[in-house]
């Protein structure tokens, strides 16, 4: 009779992080800073259609890291989430930190219980009126959930790509100058000397409108805000 194979409960945890850090390791940067008046998200992504950064609800976004199908999945049930709650109570009921804690059972059981855990790293941020009131939660990939001020980089070079950030951002930022600091941080990441703006996939929270607040950043108002060229035609 054959003995059952055992690894320690240690060994299982520690196998299951190296397994999720390294998926995460293998995707592009994301990087996420409040200005002025507002949130701004940008990372390097030249397709139109799949899409990193994406919204939730009326004040609230989502960027993710990692495994595009599975990042996909949680994105699509927050929507059902905010959707859900916002009808059976008030949209002013609909926050950020609610939606960060169910991703957070879900991350994690999905790392405890599952076969595999999943290869995905997240940043729930809520724009408020004024910029104490923004809310930046980053998720991991076994569930931990970290509350964040003014700025949060995902990804494989997050530790150096944050560090760069943290050194150069200051208070009251305009949407001009937290653009050009998280475009240059990418190209630091990418060994390039510039991101060209096609490339960029950029959004923003935007306290001063009315009720819906976020919205994408088009390649020609994106190259106009980075102070260069493109051969793009009119923003979509």
């Amino acid at each position: 009779m054959s003995m059952p194979f055992y690894v320690s409960p240690e060994q299982l945890m520690k196998d299951r992080a190296d397994f999720a850090r390294k998926g995460i390791a293998r995707g592009r940067s994301v990087v996420v800073v409040g200005y002025d008046d507002g949130i701004a998200f940008a990372t390097v992504n030249a397709s139109r259609a799949l899409h990193k950064v994406s919204e939730i609800y009326d004040r609230i976004a989502f960027a993710a890291v990692g495994k595009y199908n599975e990042f996909e999945q949680l994105r699509v049930a927050g929507i059902r989430y905010a959707d859900l709650r916002g009808f059976s109570y008030d949209r002013s009921d609909v926050r950020a930190r609610g939606l960060a804690n169910a991703y957070a059972q879900t991350i994690g059981a999905a790392f405890t219980t599952d076969s595999k855990p999943l290869e995905v790293e997240l940043v729930v941020a809520e724009v408020g009126a004024s910029a104490s009131e923004d809310a930046l939660y980053r998720l991991s990939y076994d569930g931990s959930v970290a509350d964040l001020r003014d700025h949060v980089v995902l990804g494989g070079d997050a530790e150096t790509l944050g560090a760069a950030v943290a050194e150069r951002w200051r208070p009251g930022l305009t949407l001009k100058e937290v653009l050009r600091l998280a475009a240059e941080v990418l190209a630091h990441g990418d060994e390039q000397r510039s991101v060209p703006a096609e490339d960029l996939e950029v959004a923003v929270l935007d306290r001063t409108r009315a009720r819906r607040a976020f919205r994408r950043v088009g390649n020609r108002e994106l190259a106009t805000l980075l102070g260069v060229a493109t051969d793009e035609g009119p923003d979509s």
